[in-house]
């Protein structure tokens, strides 16, 4: 089993991402939608993915192709081997599915959110109400403690980030902070603007996010 593979990010592909090595070699990687988002603004950066091998069906099931699955770290594996055991949730659909963190994922599974988990890429209402029959308590250690859900929305500073705050994320690490680190500044930020937070640009998140580095 290959446990992890390291290299410069040499581009980023919607849920695809090639790592570049010293040795000649590139490794091609399909990462969930979170991943890649925060990597697209990481173009020649080094990184070291968790990862697993799997066998992915072609030509309605006469050939299998060996696909390599990369995670930000175990934890986020381990999420997604549980979740890809829903039925008709398959790796390529939970890697499309899987927009925001694993944590918030779980924590809407935890709050029987089926209204947030439809709005996630690839879940419709009837994948989101198996979602939650199938993995509602098995989860739980997987689930953000501070994701808190309101009816179908998450809280001020939780859940996806909108384009404004996806900007601000990008932004920081281009400034030098790790992907994990700048994306909870960011939920902070939100956290300090309060209600305002949605509405608020780039500029004044980045500012707010500043404001905390202090």
């Amino acid at each position: 089993m290959i446990a992890w593979v390291e290299g410069e990010i040499a581009s980023v592909h919607e849920n695809t991402v090639v790592l570049s090595t010293p040795h000649g070699m590139a490794w091609e990687v399909r990462v969930p939608t979170v991943v890649s988002d925060a990597m697209g603004a990481r173009l020649g950066q080094r990184v070291r993915l968790q990862t697993f091998v799997s066998m992915e069906q072609q030509a309605q099931g006469t050939s299998f192709t060996p696909r390599i699955i990369g995670f930000e770290s175990e934890a986020q594996r381990s999420f997604f081997e549980r979740f890809t055991k829903v039925k008709g949730l398959g790796p390529k659909r939970a890697l499309r599915a899987m927009a925001m963190p694993a944590g918030q994922i779980a924590a809407a599974i935890r709050a029987r959110d089926t209204t947030a988990l439809a709005r996630l890429p690839e879940i419709g209402k009837r994948l989101a109400e198996t979602i939650v029959a199938e993995l509602h308590g098995k989860i739980d250690e997987f689930a953000d403690a501070d994701a808190v859900i309101t009816e179908g929305k998450p809280a001020a500073g939780g859940g996806a980030l909108n384009d404004a705050a996806r900007q601000t994320v990008a932004a920081l690490v281009r400034l030098g902070e790790q992907p994990a680190n700048a994306e909870e500044l960011v939920r902070r930020a939100r956290g300090v603007l309060g209600k305002n937070a949605d509405k608020a640009s780039a500029d004044e998140l980045l500012a707010a996010a500043f404001a905390l580095r202090a």
